[in-house]
């Protein structure tokens, strides 16, 4: 199965997300993740989906009904050659005297960033692309997490294009 990132811009009006991911579920697309904000006018949302699809046709006529949809503006298909994406991550780990230096120490490796820190806890921050991020998770498991939070996927396409200059796919 493979993995896609859309990105779709949407009209900022209630229940606009619903409509939008209730057409996924329709075509039987698994979201794997989803990332939802305004853009740099609050006239607009920027939803970003990355999903695990079958092939090209099914998904080809996903983005046909989203279009059909009246509050999608424009639609692109984020190909990760022409793209940065990036995704923030919080993990939560035990602050264990005999494991601290290590979790430091890797955290470092991975530019992590220390943003809380009590007795019984280290919270750190990581903002990277999904594999890095994945890495890192890898890594800590050797130790005790307590919590994780990750965002999402956030993805622009590289040079001055942009979703709004987008007519069709």
């Amino acid at each position: 199965m493979e993995r896609f990132t859309v990105a779709v811009l949407v009209k900022n009006q209630f229940g606009v997300l619903n409509r939008v991911t209730s057409m996924f579920r329709r075509r039987q697309f698994n979201i794997v993740c989803l990332t939802v904000s305004e853009t740099e006018s609050a006239e607009f949302s920027r939803i970003t989906v990355q999903f695990d699809g079958q092939n090209d046709s099914a998904k080809q006529q996903l983005y046909n009904q989203l279009y059909k949809l009246p509050d999608v503006c424009s639609i692109k298909e984020l190909q990760p050659q022409d793209s940065v994406s990036r995704e923030l991550m919080l993990i939560k780990m035990e602050n264990d005297p005999e494991t601290r230096a290590a979790i430091r120490d890797a955290a470092a490796a991975f530019n992590a960033k220390t943003v809380d820190y009590t007795r019984d806890s280290i919270v750190m921050q990581l903002t990277a692309d999904s594999r890095r991020i994945d890495d890192f998770v890898n890594l800590m498991r050797d130790f005790t997490i307590l919590e994780i939070c990750r965002t999402g996927i956030v993805s622009l396409e590289r040079g001055n294009a942009t979703i709004r200059k987008v007519n069709y796919l």
